[in-house]
C-alpha cells in the first residue's frame, strides 16, 4: 500500500498516485489563477473533483458554476473544462482520473 499526504504537494498540480485504472492528484489554485488559459478536456478519462478548501469557479462545457468546500463533481471524458480561483485565498482540490490521464 502506498500512501501520500496531499499537504506535501510541492507544485500547483501534482499527481499523487497512479495505478493501471485510476490516478489521484491535488491542485492548488492561488488567488487569481486558473487551471489553464482555455477549457480543455481529457479525451479518455473521467475526472472527479472534490473541493477541499476555498472555492473555485468551474467552466464545464458551456456552464459556469461556483464550487465550494465539500462540493464534488464528475466530469465525463471529453468534456471541456477549466477551474479558476476568483477569491483572495488559496483553493485546493482533490482529483481522480479514470483511466489515468497524466
Amino acid at each position: 500500500m502506498k500512501a501520500k499526504n496531499i499537504r506535501e504537494a510541492s507544485d500547483w498540480f501534482e499527481v499523487l498516485q497512479t495505478t493501471k485504472r485510476t490516478q489521484t492528484a491535488v491542485m492548488t489554485l492561488k488567488p487569481g489563477k486558473s487551471s489553464g488559459s482555455e477549457p480543455e478536456g481529457h479525451k479518455d478519462s473521467d475526472q472527479v473533483l472534490l473541493v477541499l478548501k476555498g472555492e473555485v469557479e468551474g467552466e464545464i462545457a458551456d456552464e459556469i458554476r461556483t464550487f465550494r468546500e465539500g462540493d464534488v463533481i464528475v466530469i465525463p471524458a471529453g468534456t471541456r473544462h477549466k477551474f479558476s480561483n476568483r477569491t483572495s485565498t488559496d483553493a485546493i482540490t482533490f482529483n481522480t482520473y479514470s483511466p489515468p490521464e497524466y
